[in-house]
């Protein structure tokens, strides 16, 4: 990869230093690969400190952008024109335990491994990763692997909205792509958590957009992770009675679903 492709950033933090070079390279999280050349240090008595350091790798050059027309006037909305684009997570449902490793893909073979080399560091060695593939998909190669966590005392794996849950696939996520050096298909999931709240999310969509329509009044979800975001968005995107919006910032950004006039 050329050099033009990879860039060295400090920060005070790894955290920070991370997010300096995704804010330099205009990506996301999802589409580099993160290698730690030194941590932070905060010397003796102010003596000898030294910022944390990163090298970011792009999966793949950027494309440059199209040509821009003329401006013209913003519509008043964008629905569905949204960054909730975190994986293909909403389509859990009416997956299969792949018994036979054989048929495993070099995605789900790298990832698994290196999740149960995670579960053992964390005291978690008893515990069991089943891999789960779409049992209907257009592209299997684009399908993603679904690697389910199960075993006892596994609560704390999830934790609060599933932000641990979130953190232990973004780790897994990168150390797998960093070795086959490609993003890693896989999703993370513990106990079928992810399953169970998607459908709940499919369900609570229709539910609250039936609402909206009846009392013609915008409905606003609580916030949401992205993932959870493209569901809401996913399942109403076939409704022709209502739009859905994301507004918001950060750890505050919700789901907004708009009765259509």
């Amino acid at each position: 990869m050329s050099a033009e492709h990879t860039i060295e950033v400090t920060g005070d933090t790894i955290d920070d230093a991370i997010a300096k070079g995704l804010a330099e390279l205009g990506v996301g999280p999802g589409d580099v690969i993160v290698e730690v050349l030194e941590e932070p240090s905060r010397g003796m008595f102010g003596l000898g400190a030294r910022p944390a350091r990163v090298r970011l790798k792009l999966f793949k050059p950027p494309t440059p952008p199209p040509a821009q027309p003329a401006p013209r006037p913003a519509p008043q909305a964008s629905y569905h024109q949204d960054d909730d684009k975190d994986d293909d997570e909403s389509l859990l449902a009416d997956m299969a335990v792949v018994e036979d490793e054989s048929q495993l893909g070099e995605d789900a073979r790298v990832g698994k491994s290196i999740l149960l080399e995670l579960l053992d560091k964390m005291g978690l060695s008893e515990a069991v990763v089943t891999v789960h593939k779409p049992l209907a998909s257009d592209d299997e190669n684009e399908s993603p692997w679904l690697l389910d966590v199960s075993g006892e005392h596994l609560n704390a794996l999830i934790g609060r909205r599933g932000e641990t849950l979130a953190s232990l696939q973004y780790i897994t996520r990168l150390v797998a792509s960093r070795e086959l050096q490609h993003r890693a298909n896989i999703i993370v999931d513990v106990s079928g958590y992810k399953s169970r709240r998607s459908q709940m999310l499919h369900d609570l969509a229709n539910r609250m957009a039936d609402q909206a329509v009846q009392s013609n009044r915008v409905v606003t979800l609580e916030p949401m992770p992205p993932y959870e975001r493209r569901i809401i968005h996913l399942t109403l995107r076939s409704r022709d009675d209502v739009l859905t919006k994301s507004v918001g910032e950060g750890d505050s950004r919700k789901v907004t679903i708009v009765p259509k006039k």
